[in-house]
């Protein structure tokens, strides 16, 4: 199989081929002899091959990284700089450092016992599911159960193919030994049906559409009479996410984190802005502010250095996102207020796009679309409260407000609709170590990677309690004189 240039897919980047059945299940065996070993190695050596890995992701692999995310996945440089070279560098550094901090738990002692909590890793053996979006999460998925003694089978997206080979070759550099990270293209259905059969599934670690983090649910629950044990699953999922602008609002300020949050890596971020709530008299001030940011953007070649944003993915979703701005071209309810052109001819180029709805309940407010496609629609100023109605957000959500008691009543009132939220800024560009990232309800299972809890979802605590002192009888406390 190749993989093509998003931009000009007359071009092929690599070339790879797909696991067999036979082969998927040969490298999970691999992976669980290496376990016997790389489950009883300690928390510091494991911890030295990852923050050595960060070293090289930070340096000697680092302009490769970049280069095989701007060619294979149409990132802009600065796109990729902050995924392939500093997110995945904070991924790895900082699941060392909350690890460790985890570590230090020390239980309660006696004077008749002692007692200790040793962190295992999970029985079995755990595979990772990545999105082609970050370079960054991929990494991050297969390393952060290793870290924590666990075996991996890594299935890559094939369309972020071979960035994600170049970070398990960084890995093994690194010291790796063979078989804890197994590195296995493979057919999605194929994989998923055979990982979910194994009754030595540990768990999954999965970012990807809410759809197929349904089926591998189904499957488990299919399955669950073969297992050794309950697989633990992570899901990061797709969101509805928005920006709400309140009438108290800086409109220039609100204007500018929309256009980054929608249109930024052509909205294929889960995090990525794509309803918009704009108060009625306030939008021909507010419409005037975005075009004129709009009109600035480049879209074309992520060579080029003043290139905003470049082609989508792949044709899938150039004929997805397609369809939803046909739909939106000849529905009486939506007005296109800029953009809505595509050309497929030389890469999958998709213009920025912006609509308007008198229905807040379309399909285009709905959808989860993952393209660069920003729906608004607006409000009466007396109505904020029926348009709070609206928001199920369930990833990101950003609140643009001066209003110091709307801001404090808007995050009481949804506080549970969402797993990110953002005031005065953009809802995308969570960083490691400042803002876990998660979403809520039936966008993920909110596990927030890039925090402090993330790395012991990777473990399997054991209470050990060793008596000091002998009981001195079989009698209870109140029966002895």
């Amino acid at each position: 199989m190749g993989r093509i240039k998003p931009f000009e897919h007359s071009k092929t980047l690599v070339n790879f081929y797909h696991a067999s059945g036979e082969q998927i299940k040969s490298a999970i065996e691999s992976c669980l002899i290496a376990r016997k070993t790389w489950s009883r190695t300690s928390f510091d050596e494991r911890a030295k091959i990852f923050l050595k890995a960060a070293d090289l992701v930070s340096d000697k692999y680092r302009m490769e990284l970049l280069a095989s995310t701007i060619l294979g996945q149409a990132k802009t440089i600065f796109q990729a700089e902050i995924d392939a070279a500093a997110e995945l560098a904070d991924f790895l550094r900082f699941n060392v450092k909350f690890a460790s901090e985890a570590l230090q738990y020390k239980p309660i002692n006696t004077q008749d016992a002692k007692n200790e909590v040793v962190y295992r890793a999970n029985e079995g053996f755990w595979a990772a599911i990545p999105p082609f979006n970050f370079t960054a999460i991929a990494g991050n998925l297969a390393s952060a159960p290793a870290l924590m003694g666990n075996v991996v089978i890594w299935k890559p997206a094939d369309t972020s193919i071979y960035s994600n080979y170049l970070v398990y070759r960084l890995f093994r550099e690194a010291g790796l030994p063979p078989g804890v990270i197994n590195f296995v293209p493979a057919d999605g259905p194929t994989f998923g049906k055979i990982i979910c059969e194994h009754p030595q599934l540990a768990g999954i670690n999965f970012t990807g559409s809410t759809k197929t983090f349904r089926a591998i649910l189904k499957m488990i629950g299919d399955n669950v009479d073969k297992y050794r044990g309950y697989p633990r699953t992570i899901g990061e999922c797709g969101g509805k996410n928005y920006h709400f602008i309140h009438p108290s609002a800086n409109l220039e300020e609100a204007a500018l984190g929309t256009i980054r949050s929608s249109f930024e890596y052509s909205g294929q971020k889960c995090s990525a802005c794509s309803r918009l709530f704009v108060p009625e008299n306030l939008w021909p001030k507010f419409k005037q502010l975005l075009l004129g940011h709009y009109e600035q953007l480049k879209i074309g070649s992520p060579l080029d250095s003043d290139t905003f944003s470049s082609a989508v993915i792949d044709h899938t979703a150039f004929n997805k996102i397609s369809g939803y701005l046909q739909y939106a071209s000849s529905c009486p309810d939506i007005e296109v207020v800029a953009g809505g052109h595509r050309d497929d001819s030389v890469g999958y180029f998709i213009q920025p796009t912006i609509l308007i709805t008198n229905n807040p309940t379309d399909k285009l407010m709905k959808d989860d679309i993952f393209g660069p496609v920003l729906c608004t629609y607006l409000y009466r100023e007396n109505e904020i409260e029926k348009t709070l109605d609206l928001v199920d957000s369930r990833d990101c959500r950003s609140i643009f407000a001066q209003d110091e008691e709307f801001i404090k009543y808007a995050t009481d009132r949804l506080i549970d609709t969402t797993g990110n939220f953002y005031v005065n800024v953009q809802s995308t560009g969570s960083v490691v170590g400042q803002q876990p990232f998660g979403g809520a309800r039936l966008s993920g299972t909110n596990d927030k990677a890039g925090g402090p809890q993330y790395t012991l979802k990777f473990t399997s605590p054991l209470s050990i309690k060793t008596q000091i002192k002998p009981i001195p009888s079989w009698k209870q406390a109140h029966m002895i004189d």
